[in-house]
């Protein structure tokens, strides 16, 4: 991290002692980045009165005290000095996050030094652990002085005060800087928390936030399952859908929110520049029903099929039928009754048959749930009927069949060329004249920014490819990694090119038109792609421009820039008055940083963004498996654990997306009580305190 930050040399004393100016891509501190604790010694020497009669032996460690304290009186100037350096930039923070914005510095002060040997100093003596400061640096160096201070004057082999000079300037320091506490930076963390999220209803610790899209339409009863499952904030990206999808998504929310008296806020993702595969040409309008089988293929049991006349809706949330199927004749639901059995005609011409099991009243009319042994192809006006002694009596025709996601499989050495061109994705079998898939991809930045050599990754990862060779209008691709049967390709998934120095518009004009919606029906906007400190600029002036000084502003960290040039970005944005928080989208940051980094990453993420006292969401694959088939593995289990630490973990739509809510509700919010009381079953009660 230290890499976004560059130290002065002598020759720039004189513009340092004038205007204090720094560009917008530094932040200067006062040493350089090897400085190490040792220095620390020499530079307190220097600025301090000497000190006393040697160290102060513990009982089981023997700590030079002395040492000791002059180290932690330098890295306290250090962090004063830092603060000093930053001045022009500070100033320049609104109001709200002046505080916050000088910790972060403080921060980044403590971060350029090498400390390892202070920091086990202090661990020898159990008095402060340095990598728990970063919310209140100062505060803590400060009290960690005065207490070492009041050990030498508690030692008989103290002969004078050696600390008087820093004792007092540190008690001045704290009557001019009473915003400085502990206490203080926390109910900061705390109020920007609420600012942005809300308040935490209840007993609950962690916000929850749901991304939904056009399917929650598709139900009555899911938005309001969603929050009374726990959600507090629902995510709508601006990538897909449109604004009369996202209008009555958040009249439902607003509906729901009223009706169970649970406030929940609106999030609202711009696109933003992001390289995704353009749409592939779509499937036939057919849906697949298969029983499940055992290993002999044996039928263990039937596909679970819901009917319904298509005004009646989505099948209730407590059903999970195989497929899906509306009949365009309401007639059908007066003359089907339990225990027929419909007959029809599949796509390829095979008999099937579907017996009704079960009906159900909703909403809207009446739905059956049906059985089916057989696999079947049902697509769009098939014809369902009953057979009745003689004759066969019709009762309805399927409609509305959507059609199959196109895809393509790529494999291991496959060739794959991504084109500018949009009428060459209107084929995507393999067999052209080069012997390779095609497809397209409208974004010219892409073309304009690879270099053969290069890597590429789609999906998030999942394939990977070398760039053999371009054009201004033909990408050429050799496939590096898949899976051993091969992997899926389909529309709208994510290009990322790790190696290229590619240079995006941070907001784009979709984004512009998108924000016009956004101004009147979200509480916060999520800012897609951040990489540089213009991108917040131009973000700025657009929140300005439209008088939303008010809307809450998250800064989506999924690029390796957007990492490295973190507290630069927060700074930036600390300039405006908007609500602020950064969300860790660890699918595409996972992909441009590598997956062996992730974790260090989302680590440093959360400790720059306490330093800054902003609310960080966790992002991305959480309870993946559970949303998507109901069993969750070890370690999504734990990874929610680690995301407590966060303000709020963000969970993505899928088929038992409410069970996923309400499992993620259980493990954030859970408490120790339970096993405190199995404990105390070990320990004679007359030793608890």
């Amino acid at each position: 991290m230290t890499t976004a930050f560059a130290t002065p040399h002598e020759n720039d004393e004189g513009e340092r002692s004038g205007s204090h100016a720094c560009s917008d891509e530094q932040v200067f501190v006062p040493l350089e980045n090897n400085y190490s604790s040792n220095d620390l010694d020499e530079e307190a020497a220097g600025s301090l009165p000497e000190s006393g009669s040697g160290g102060f032996q513990m009982v089981e460690h023997s700590v030079n005290l002395a040492s000791l304290l002059d180290k932690l009186k330098a890295l306290h100037l250090h962090v004063l000095a830092s603060e000093q350096w930053n001045a022009s930039r500070l100033k320049l923070c609104h109001n709200n996050y002046v505080e916050s914005a000088k910790n972060l510095i403080h921060y980044l002060a403590l971060k350029c030094l090498d400390i390892e040997p202070l920091k086990d100093d202090l661990a020898l003596i159990s008095l402060l652990n340095l990598e728990m400061v970063n919310s209140s640096v100062l505060a803590s160096l400060t009290t960690c002085i005065e207490l070492l201070e009041n050990l030498q004057l508690n030692s008989s082999r103290t002969g004078k005060d050696v600390s008087a000079g820093i004792s007092t300037q540190g008690k001045l320091y704290h009557q001019k800087n009473g915003n400085f506490t502990i206490n203080t930076m926390r109910t900061k963390a705390c109020l920007n928390r609420e600012l942005l999220l809300g308040p935490l209803q209840g007993s609950r610790c962690t916000h929850i936030m749901t991304t939904v899209g056009e399917e929650a339409l598709e139900s009555e009863t899911l938005i309001t399952d969603l929050i009374k499952a726990g959600t507090s904030i629902i995510r709508i990206n601006c990538a897909h859908g449109s604004p009369e999808s996202w209008s009555e998504i958040i009249r439902r929310v607003k509906r729901s929110s009223q009706m169970l008296e649970a406030p929940c806020r609106i999030l609202m993702d711009l696109a933003g520049p992001k390289l995704r595969t353009d749409n592939l040409k779509p499937g036939p309008c057919v849906v697949k029903v298969s029983a499940k089988k055992n290993a002999t293929g044996k039928v263990i049991f039937p596909a679970q099929v819901w009917l319904s006349h298509k005004g009646a809706g989505a099948p209730p949330p407590h059903l999970s039928p195989d497929a899906v199927l509306f009949i365009d004749d309401e007639n059908f639901f007066t003359v089907v009754k339990v225990g027929d059995s419909l007959r029809f005609f599949d796509a390829r011409g095979k008999k099937r048959m579907l017996k009704i099991s079960r009906v159900f009243h909703v909403f809207s009319g009446t739905g059956f749930m049906a059985e089916c042994t057989r696999t079947a192809y049902v697509s769009s006006g098939t014809e369902l009927y009953i057979k009745r002694k003689k004759d066969r009596l019709p009762v309805g025709q399927v409609v509305d069949v959507p059609p199959r996601e196109s895809s393509i499989r790529l494999r291991v050495g496959d060739l794959l060329i991504i084109s500018r061109d949009s009428t060459c994705g209107e084929d995507n079998s393999y067999g052209h004249v080069s012997g390779a898939y095609r497809i397209t991809c409208s974004s010219g930045y892409l073309f304009d920014a690879v270099k053969p050599g290069e890597r590429i990754a789609f999906d998030d990862g999942k394939i990977w490819g070398v760039i053999k060779g371009t054009t201004s209008s033909e990408i050429v691709v050799s496939i590096t990694h898949a899976g051993l049967r091969g992997t899926k390709l389909g529309s709208q998934k994510s290009i990322n090119i790790p190696d290229s120095n590619i240079r995006f518009k941070g907001v784009t004009s979709k984004d512009l038109v998108d924000l016009e919606f956004v101004k009147s029906h979200a509480d916060m906007v999520g800012v897609s792609f951040i990489r540089d400190t213009r991108d917040i600029i131009v973000l700025r002036q657009e929140l300005e421009e439209r008088k939303l000084q008010n809307l809450g502003i998250v800064l989506k960290i999924e690029t390796k820039s957007g990492f490295e040039k973190l507290p630069l970005l927060l700074l930036e944005a600390m300039k405006s008055s908007n609500p602020l928080g950064v969300m860790i989208a660890r699918g595409d940051l996972a992909v441009e940083c590598g997956w062996e980094r992730l974790a260090d990453i989302q680590e440093e993420i959360l400790s720059f963004c306490g330093a800054a006292h902003l609310p960080v969401i966790w992002a991305t694959q959480v309870l993946e498996s559970l949303v998507k088939s109901r069993v969750p593995t070890r370690a999504e289990i734990t990874d929610v654990a680690s995301g407590r630490k966060a303000s709020c973990v963000m969970l993505n739509k899928g088929r038992h997306i409410v069970e996923a809510i309400s499992t993620l509700d259980n493990i954030l919010n859970s408490n120790s009580r339970q096993m405190k009381a199995e404990v105390k079953s070990l320990v004679p009660s007359s030793h608890l305190v």
